[in-house]
């Protein structure tokens, strides 16, 4: 269990919360069957299972109704994930409600453990557990070995510097509610802004660090929705840095990282460009990073070379796919051990940081 000094003195709890397990799907005919079977066969099960259907075409309806009464069915037009989301938790009547995503799934403990942490300190707002990462249905890692380790000290800073927390939360459904829920304005990393909302407000996450579900990619997804993700990021620190009721140190850190996430778009829009073969815009995009001065000397040297040389840097780009898996855009290679030697590589930092 890994989780701040609570700030209040509390008594830990004989009994257990009660969990509502919340499931956005869209056209997830394919996947939300495995989703439900895992809510439902849990060793401490859920008060609820709650499907909300956001305006699917294929049969994602048919085939939560087969599982009802023991799930709940809720219907709306194509919304978006935070829509959905938010009517399946409005509908909720557990103390706690849990994300599931459509196409992933639950380890048997996983409910039980949430629970077990929920009566050690209920104090916590948000709780999770680490997670298999599963690529093209392979185990190859986890998120903790991908994301680093679950931080316990000054969690109103970290969260600003990452997503620390596996998407698969337990929060507390008053305060869910109370902080406006999942934004239905933004278009990716409704996740983040949600618990940067919570945290920032005072909440506290804790974590079990044991992996108990299954996060599914499949193959090109990392890829196709890279650039997309980076936009939603942006999106997400532009929305923050509108508030005014930040304090400075924390104000400072949100204009922080605006600025390097925006320097992290303008360079996986112009990589992008690399693999899909428009060298127009890539050379354009490169001589825009060799000009610019937000951008370290080092990296305006190599844009301004790859500017003049797009298939040598192409070639790079391919070797970095073969010695680690991944490039900039976030480009997925199925290959266990690329994964497992990026993995192993994180926990080794960890080491470090904490030696």
């Amino acid at each position: 269990m890994l989780a701040p000094i609570s700030r209040t003195d509390f008594e830990v709890r004989t009994d257990a919360p009660s969990f509502s397990v919340v499931v956005a799907a869209r056209n997830a005919e394919a996947t939300i069957g495995e989703a439900i079977e895992s809510a439902l066969g849990q060793t401490s099960p859920p008060l609820e299972v709650i499907v909300c259907d956001d305006g699917s075409t294929d049969g994602t309806a048919g085939v939560v109704e087969r599982y009802t009464p023991r799930v709940r069915l809720v219907r709306q037009p194509p919304l978006g994930v935070s829509a959905a989301r938010n009517a399946a938790t409005r509908a909720a009547a557990g103390e706690f409600v849990v994300v599931l995503d459509s196409d992933d799934v639950y380890e048997p403990e996983r409910l039980e453990a949430l629970g077990h942490a929920a009566r050690l300190r209920p104090d916590l707002d948000l709780i999770t557990t680490d997670a298999y990462i599963e690529l093209a249905g392979r185990v190859v890692g986890t998120w903790s070995g991908l994301h680093h380790a679950f931080p316990v000290d000054d969690q109103r800073h970290e969260i600003l510097r990452r997503c620390f927390l596996f998407p698969h939360v337990a929060v507390r459904r008053e305060t869910l509610l109370a902080g406006g829920g999942f934004d239905e304005h933004l278009p990716l990393a409704v996740d983040w802004d949600c618990w940067i909302r919570l945290i920032l407000a005072g909440s506290l996450a804790g974590c079990v660090d044991a992996p108990l579900a299954r996060y599914c990619i499949t193959p090109g997804s990392l890829m196709s929705d890279s650039l997309r993700h980076i936009r939603g990021r942006v999106a997400v620190f532009e929305k923050l840095a509108g508030r005014r009721d930040l304090d400075g140190t924390v104000r400072e850190l949100v204009a922080e990282r605006l600025e390097q996430l925006r320097r992290d778009a303008q360079l996986v829009e112009t990589e992008q460009a690399l693999f899909d073969g428009d060298r127009t815009t890539f050379r354009s995009g490169s001589r825009a990073i060799a000009r610019s001065t937000r951008f370290p000397l080092r990296t305006r040297v190599k844009a301004l070379a790859a500017s003049v040389a797009p298939g040598i840097a192409l070639s790079l780009a391919n070797r970095r796919i073969d010695e680690e898996g991944f490039t900039r855009t976030g480009r997925a290679v199925p290959d266990a051990r690329r994964w497992a030697v990026h993995e192993q590589d994180g926990h080794d930092r960890h080491a470090r940081r904490r030696g």
